[in-house]
């Protein structure tokens, strides 16, 4: 099913996250490879490259995200062949310019999304990122305004809720994750005209949890 509505670019959807005080990688929009590497040197490596497009809301089917470049080296090549790949696969797609993030640690993914239903209005969802949301589609849901205790059941009621709670030694942030559950209630919320949204994904880590990718539709 076609989505119908404008799509932000990755940019401006990350600039609405920052405005409503979620957490993001520090980044920086480049129009072509010395810019690139000249971001990547002021961010520090490891980076991630990411397509900027109003066209391609699905960056990585096309090759349009690249990750965990360690060097200058690395980043030029990956920078090349990103543009060369979108370009044959869409040659008409608007490119706005590419994207250069500080990676983040490694850590869980969780995916947030919202979606605006006929008859319940805007549904916050929520749920592990990965095989857990594309296979076991293990994920709650909550009508927008949530509270705090709303925002703390979603989360307790996954199947991977465990996981969450730490295990091999791996500890996770869960109060992080619910100050940005609020956050994405309260930005929709303000926000009448967001028909879908994803923030995925979200990296929870032992302290704090930072959203790396996010994809908007107005109406």
């Amino acid at each position: 099913m076609v989505t119908m509505g404008k799509v932000l670019d990755l940019k401006d959807s990350m600039q609405i996250l920052h405005k409503y005080k979620i957490p993001i990688p520090k980044s920086e929009m480049t129009r072509n490879a010395e810019q690139a590497i000249k971001t990547a040197k002021k961010l520090g490596y490891p980076v991630a490259i990411k397509l900027v497009s109003p066209d391609i809301t699905h960056k990585t089917d096309i090759g349009g995200i690249r990750l965990n470049l360690a060097d200058e080296k690395e980043l030029k090549v990956a920078y090349e062949n990103m543009i060369k790949s979108v370009r044959k696969k869409l040659p008409k797609a608007k490119i706005n310019g590419v994207l250069v993030q500080k990676m983040v640690p490694d850590g869980q993914e969780v995916i947030i999304g919202c979606k605006k239903d006929e008859q319940f209005g805007n549904v916050l969802m929520f749920g592990l990122g990965g095989i857990f949301t594309e296979v076991f589609n293990d994920v709650s849901f909550k009508v927008i305004p949530i509270n705090k205790s709303d925002a703390e059941a979603m989360v307790r009621e996954i199947k991977g809720y465990t996981i969450l709670q730490g295990y091999r030694g791996k500890k996770y942030d869960a109060d992080s994750l619910i100050k940005i559950l609020l956050k994405v209630s309260h930005l929709v919320e303000k926000n009448h005209k967001i028909k879908e949204m994803d923030i995925n994904p979200v990296i929870l880590l032992n302290k704090g949890a930072v959203a790396v990718d996010s994809r908007i539709v107005l109406e």
